[in-house]
């Protein structure tokens, strides 16, 4: 082989080499930090239409239904969303109603949602999985007054 194939073989690896690394330093920063948003954007949330105000007519809640989720233990014990802002989405990313900061949670893990006079929990396919009681989900399940959801190292429960 001649001096310059060499060369360009030589050169050629040390560029897949540094694109190998800078593509794993970027996935590594999007898992940490979530991903960059524009930056006239602002999260979903922020961007919503303000609600509507209800019609007096609204019909009733039934008694013991559930009105918030609760985040009953782990690092953000305390934190709750009111399921009137259904669906919930709980995650690290910036659109959650709840995030969490635990390295076992996926920027966008898990959804509760109402379906009638029943709530469902949704894994939204994180890696680390979405847990009732100590069954992994792997598709909706329904939830009660009380059932204890576990995301990471947090657990979650339906209070009124």
């Amino acid at each position: 082989m001649s001096e310059l194939t060499l060369f360009l073989i030589r050169f050629a690896y040390l560029a897949i080499l540094w694109i190998f690394v800078l593509s794993a330093l970027s996935v590594i920063r999007t898992d940490m930090f979530g991903a960059r948003m524009p930056a006239g954007s602002a999260p979903r949330a922020e961007r919503r239409a303000p609600k509507a105000p209800r019609a007096s007519k609204a019909p009733p809640k039934r008694r013991g239904s559930p009105t918030h989720v609760a985040v009953v233990e782990g690092a953000n014990t305390g934190e709750r969303a009111d399921l009137d802002d259904a669906p919930i989405l709980i995650g690290r990313g910036p659109d959650a109603a709840i995030r969490l900061d635990d390295d076992y949670v996926s920027t966008r893990h898990a959804r509760i949602a109402a379906s009638g006079d029943q709530w469902f929990v949704e894994d939204l396919g994180s890696t680390n999985g979405t847990y009732v009681g100590s069954a992994r989900i792997t598709q909706p399940t329904t939830l009660s007054l009380g059932t204890q959801v576990r995301i990471g190292k947090t657990i979650l429960e339906l209070r009124k």
